[in-house]
């Protein structure tokens, strides 16, 4: 069976950056989505269409088929008056909020007194993916599968 839309994929993965550092991996479980609905970077889903089980590939896949362009317009600095009093903030944390856009994951990026700033870019925009890729079990989604947009696995929540 090919990889096509609407077919329930597991693959194994390598994730490293342009300097050969390992930034993910699915270790001992695979990572199992539906092939058409976005669920992971556009380019990885181009290259595993058509795919087999038991291929194996690698690709290298530019920031704008990944997590995009860093765009600086998505840093900005609040007031640390707007958060909570007495939530202690610090580099590194990330956190959801509300914006016109809808919900956006935001990482603190630098603290100082009176000022938190905040980078709503995704931790891997701008940057270059190199994948090594394994293709497991390829099978059709349930009606079930399709109608939520997401792949359900036995013994987890929906």
């Amino acid at each position: 069976m090919e990889i096509s839309n609407n077919k329930v994929v597991a693959f194994n993965y390598v994730l490293k950056n342009k300097d050969g550092e390992i930034l993910d991996n699915t270790e001992n479980e695979p990572l199992h989505y539906i092939h058409g609905y976005g669920n992971i970077i556009p380019g990885l889903e181009k290259a595993l269409l058509g795919k087999k089980k038991d291929d194996k590939f690698d690709i290298t896949i530019p920031p704008e088929e990944a997590y995009g362009i860093r765009d600086d317009a998505n840093v900005q600095k609040i007031e640390r008056a707007q958060f909570e009093p007495g939530v202690e903030i610090t580099e590194g944390m990330r956190f959801q909020s509300q914006t016109e856009a809808g919900m956006q994951i935001f990482t603190v990026i630098a603290v100082d007194d009176n000022l938190i700033t905040l980078d709503g870019n995704h931790p891997l925009a701008g940057e270059t993916l190199d994948f090594s890729v394994e293709v497991g079990e390829i099978r059709d989604a349930t009606e079930e599968e399709i109608q939520h947009g997401h792949v359900h696995i036995p013994g987890q929540e929906h």
